[in-house]
Parts: C-alpha cells; sequence; structure tokens
C-alpha cells in the first residue's frame, strides 16, 4: 500500500491531437444541415462566376448547406472563412437539408422532394418526392439513398428509372443525414448523438460512435477518409441589455455551428470515440452545521477508475495526506483524523488527472450466449436487494413482471424495463432519494431515484447490475483550461451480460419523448463527459455513518474540472472482459 503522502501515476498512451484537427466554426454560419467534401482543384468549382476568391478562401475543402439563409458555403477549415458559391440562388436551398456532391451535382432535400443542382450554373431540377419529409441524402453509382425520419427507414432509388429499390431500417429515431464511404452507408442522428456505420445493401449495423458534441447534424470524409460531423442548435448565455438599466444582464440564445473530426476507434462489440484529458478536483470543506466532537474519524471517497473509456493516469492529495486502499479493483482515498474538533474548518480531497472518452457498444441479442451463468458470488451481490431498493413490495414486484411480459433475452430485456420506467416516470429534481415503491406511486424521479427503479426491476429479473457515478463534466469540450463546475452530482448504471461483462446504461438523459420512442444513445454507451468514480460501492462515506453522522451536516464539497486538451486516436481497443 503507498505511503499516504505519495502520488499515484501512470504513464499515458494517448497523445493530444494533432494540432491540424481543430474545431471549425464557420464564420457568417448559422445552422448546417448538409456537408461534403470538396477537391479545392475541381473545375467546377474554378469555373464559378463568383471568382476571383479571396486570400482566406484558398484551400477551402468544405461544402456546407446553411438553411436558415439558403447558403451554399465554402469552407477553409484552416482560419473558419466561410465564402458564398450561391449569392443569386438562395431560395432553393432555404430549408434545406442534407447535401451531397456527386459528378459535379449538388443533391439536397426540401421538404418531401429530393433536388440535383447542376455546376456551376446553380440550374436546379427535382429528381424524385418521397410521401413524408426527407432529411439526408446519399448518391453514388450504386443508387441514390435518403432518409425520412416519419417512415423510419431509409431508401434506396434506382438512378434510372426513379423507383424504390429497397429500404433500410433506420438505426436511430432522430433526423438523419448520410455519408457514403468505403462501400458503407454512414448515418448521423440528432437526436442519438451518434454516428452509424451501416452495411448498404442490408442495413446490418457495422459500428456506432457517439459524438463529442449534442446535436450532429451532418457529416463527410476529408480525401484520406477522416470523418467530419457538423453540429448545430443554440445554446443560452448572458446579454448585456444597455436599455434595461435595472437588470441589464438577460438571458438570450444564440446559434451553436461547429464541424469537428470524429475520431474513434472499434473494438470487439463496442467503439471508442473522442476523448479528452480532464483534471478533476474533489474538495471536501469541514464545515458541521452543530457542535460535534468525533474521534478517530475515517473519510473515504473513491477515485476514478479505470475502465475500457477512461484511465486514471495522476492523482494527489489536497489539504490532507491520504492512504489508498483498493476494493474490488477500485481505489479509495482514506483520509484519517484523530480528533475532529467542535465548528473545525478543514481542507481535504484529492485531485486527479485522467483521460475520457465515449463509448458505444454494438450488441444484438443474437450475440448473446445465454447458457453461460453468472461468475461466482454476483448473484449475492447484484441480485439482492442491498440498498433499499424495496423489492419486497407489490407494486415494484408488479411493476418487475409487467415490465419484461414473456421476455427472456437479457438486452431485450433490461431495454424493456428502461422503456417501461420511462413511461411511468418524470424527471424532477428531488431533495431526497425516496424508495422505488414510493417513486413509481409518485411518478416523479431525479436520477439517483430513476436508478433504484432500474435496478430493483432489473434484478428481480435476474439481471446483475450495480449503480455507477458520481460527477458529470459540464460538456463543454470547447472550453479548454477554464475551470467547469458541475451543478449537481449524477448516477447511472451498469448491468452483466455473461460472456460480456459489464455494460453501461443511463439512469434518466434519454427519457427526452414524453412515452416514446426513446432514443437509445447511452443504452450501452457513455458520452465523454462521464467521470466513472464508483461502481457498485459508497462513493464517499465515514466509519460514523452507522451512527447517524450524514456527510452533509459536517462538510461542503467543491467540484472542479478543466479540460486540458483532446486525445488523439485510441490506440487498438482490449477486448472486454467479462470478469467483475
Amino acid at each position: 500500500m503507498p505511503d499516504a503522502t505519495d502520488t499515484l501515476e501512470v504513464e499515458s498512451t494517448s497523445p493530444l491531437i494533432d494540432s491540424g484537427w481543430r474545431t471549425i466554426r464557420p464564420l457568417g454560419a448559422y445552422q448546417l444541415q448538409g456537408l461534403a467534401w470538396v477537391d479545392p482543384q475541381a473545375l467546377w468549382l474554378r469555373q464559378l462566376p463568383r471568382l476571383p476568391f479571396c486570400q482566406a478562401t484558398l484551400g477551402a475543402s468544405f461544402l456546407a448547406l446553411d438553411r436558415v439563409r439558403g447558403f451554399i458555403l465554402l469552407i477553409n477549415a484552416e482560419n473558419d472563412h466561410s465564402e458564398i458559391l450561391n449569392p443569386y440562388t438562395l431560395e432553393p436551398f432555404l430549408d434545406a437539408a442534407g447535401l451531397c456532391l456527386f459528378q459535379d451535382s449538388l443533391w439536397f432535400c426540401r421538404e418531401e422532394t429530393l433536388y440535383r443542382c447542376y455546376l456551376p450554373d446553380w440550374q436546379v431540377e427535382q429528381v424524385l418526392r418521397c410521401s413524408y419529409p426527407i432529411y439526408g441524402v446519399a448518391v453514388d453509382e450504386g443508387g441514390i439513398y435518403v432518409a425520412c425520419q416519419k417512415s423510419g427507414y431509409i431508401h434506396c432509388f434506382e438512378h434510372t428509372t426513379g423507383k424504390e429499390a429497397f429500404r433500410l431500417p433506420a438505426p436511430g429515431i432522430g433526423e438523419e443525414n448520410l455519408a457514403l464511404h468505403g462501400g458503407d452507408l454512414w448515418v448521423s442522428d440528432r437526436l442519438e448523438q451518434s454516428v452509424y456505420c451501416l452495411n448498404r445493401q442490408t442495413g446490418d449495423i457495422k459500428g456506432v460512435a457517439l459524438t463529442p458534441f449534442a446535436q450532429p447534424t451532418a457529416l463527410t470524409f476529408d480525401k484520406a477518409g477522416q470523418p467530419w460531423v457538423a453540429y448545430g442548435g443554440d445554446e443560452p448565455y448572458l446579454r448585456d441589455n444597455p436599455n434595461n438599466r435595472d437588470t441589464p444582464l438577460e438571458i438570450a440564445h444564440r446559434d451553436i455551428c461547429v464541424i469537428h473530426p470524429l475520431v474513434f476507434s472499434s473494438g470487439q462489440h463496442y467503439t471508442l470515440s473522442n476523448g479528452y484529458l480532464l483534471e478533476m478536483a474533489y474538495l471536501e470543506e469541514i464545515s458541521p452545521l452543530d457542535a460535534c466532537q468525533l474521534d478517530n474519524l475515517e473519510w473515504r471517497i473513491a477515485l476514478p477508475a479505470n475502465s475500457l473509456r477512461q484511465k486514471l493516469l495522476r492523482v494527489e492529495p489536497l489539504g490532507t495526506p491520504f492512504r489508498l486502499e483498493t476494493v474490488a479493483d477500485q481505489q479509495v482515498a482514506i483520509f484519517d483524523f484523530p480528533e475532529l474538533r467542535p465548528y473545525e474548518a478543514r481542507f481535504f480531497g484529492w485531485r486527479a488527472w485522467l483521460e475520457v472518452r465515449g463509448i458505444k457498444y454494438h450488441l444484438t441479442p443474437a450475440d448473446i450466449d445465454e447458457s453461460l451463468p453468472l461468475p461466482e458470488g454476483f448473484a449475492e451481490q447484484y441480485l439482492v436487494d442491498n440498498d433499499e431498493l424495496a423489492m419486497d413490495k407489490p407494486i415494484v414486484q408488479e411493476a418487475a413482471r409487467v415490465a419484461v411480459g414473456t421476455e427472456t433475452n437479457i438486452l431485450r430485456k433490461m431495454l424493456k424495463i428502461r422503456n417501461y420506467v420511462y413511461d411511468r416516470l418524470s424527471y424532477a429534481l428531488r431533495p431526497k432519494i425516496e424508495t422505488p415503491d414510493l417513486v413509481l406511486e409518485r411518478g416523479v424521479g431525479s436520477c439517483g431515484e430513476y436508478v433504484g427503479v432500474l435496478l430493483a426491476l432489473a434484478r428481480l429479473n435476474g439481471i446483475a447490475c450495480r449503480t455507477v457515478g458520481r460527477y458529470k463534466c459540464p460538456p463543454h469540450p470547447e472550453q479548454r483550461g477554464i475551470p467547469l463546475e458541475p451543478t449537481y452530482n449524477h448516477v447511472w448504471l451498469e448491468f452483466y451480460v455473461p460472456g460480456i461483462g459489464w455494460l453501461p446504461m443511463e439512469s434518466n438523459p434519454d427519457d427526452v419523448v414524453e412515452r416514446g420512442p426513446y432514443p437509445t444513445r447511452f443504452f450501452m454507451g457513455l458520452p465523454w463527459y462521464h467521470v466513472e468514480a464508483s461502481k457498485g460501492m459508497r462513493f464517499e462515506t465515514t466509519n460514523y455513518r452507522d451512527r447517524g453522522v450524514r456527510l452533509g451536516d459536517l462538510a461542503l464539497n467543491h467540484v472542479r474540472f478543466t479540460i486540458h486538451g483532446e486525445l488523439g486516436a485510441p490506440s487498438t481497443p482490449q477486448r472486454h472482459s467479462s470478469e467483475a
């Protein structure tokens, strides 16, 4: 065991991302709904009547569709400069979506219609019309693919006849944009916050990666095969209104418009995507509410864990030295106080540096060997009521029965349990965590109460699962070197699949559509900004807990994150372990 004043340090295996892969924020752009890579030396580009371009445009290699203004933009990735290529032909592109460059013609969607625009003269013609609105298009010699959210399919049409040749199930439930690359069909889904790689003939999912930003709206590949994803939406900010002298600061909204590379690496059944080097500080401030004398106080705080998507590089003590203890492959910092006097003031905690990435599993029910048993000891630990789960209450037992019905496959059972809980509950911040029976009766729960209900229903159906937490870094990957403080803590869960291992599942963030359908972005997936610091154990506790002394009565916590940079592509992922 290391000495109490020692720090823990390991070597990083992921250098920071190449400076050439920068986040592009196109000047003058509003909302990008289509993206394509173009050769800067393309003949049609040199024949445009808009020439000559200014010096800032030279070398630009991205075409983008801005649906707000109807701009087709030529974007320089090196300096964010945008050039409007269609200054006299804006109307056809207003409220349009999707963009594909194929044989000197631009293809795009608008409501139910697919259009083609010949370059460089900008003659627009209708190609085909669908029954419902379409959002994405991808074209090559093999066919014309369009994505339709309402039908739930990606439709493939023949070039010669314009008739539908076949259709593929859409991999997600949101608005989807398309690209063809390497013989595969690639799909970005705005609501799912994911990019899918599909077999273009069967629609089978070959891989899926979570995106580092929310609301991906378009994707393309550069000449080196690097995928780039556009993101849209809006964000709140404080606006200074000089006309309002009493309260000059007002909340307003502004557009988000960025293009960023998607960095990923696939392993067995999962994909790691964009990652970041984080610094996390967790500090406790002793500030008792009442005078109390505590002798031989032992205060335990879990450290960030190591997992497929997270690597703890270094940790050091803050304020007070600690000793390390390993509990089920997880490290815990233990702070010893021989005497805590009434109203004593003190700082203690830890500062950690870690690498975090997005992870998304692509498993199907057919991948599960249902004959495999749980590892020894799992049933006694992860199938019982050991955390006030009210598994003996009739309302909880009935919910567990109704949630899965006659389903037997573990993946389908877990998804049905999740969807059942989403149907029954609405999210709200609560002052305390109640037991699952009370939460089901009330119909409203916090993230911790969602987890409690999910754990109870899963365990009653024979699915081993555990709580995971404890904090999320504010999801602003562009804010480097700036202290970021989360407003609340957060918990989610993992469920165990024999032969595969522990799979993550969010508590409530996917409960975004009233009565469904619900996205599955965080079912068997976790975004980069989650920090895993306690798995199946308490994140923080003392040896006075059983004597009725609450942490909140003794101390205030201070949590701070700093994003130091984006990581390069991960090394080849390891095989997923099925061990505990």
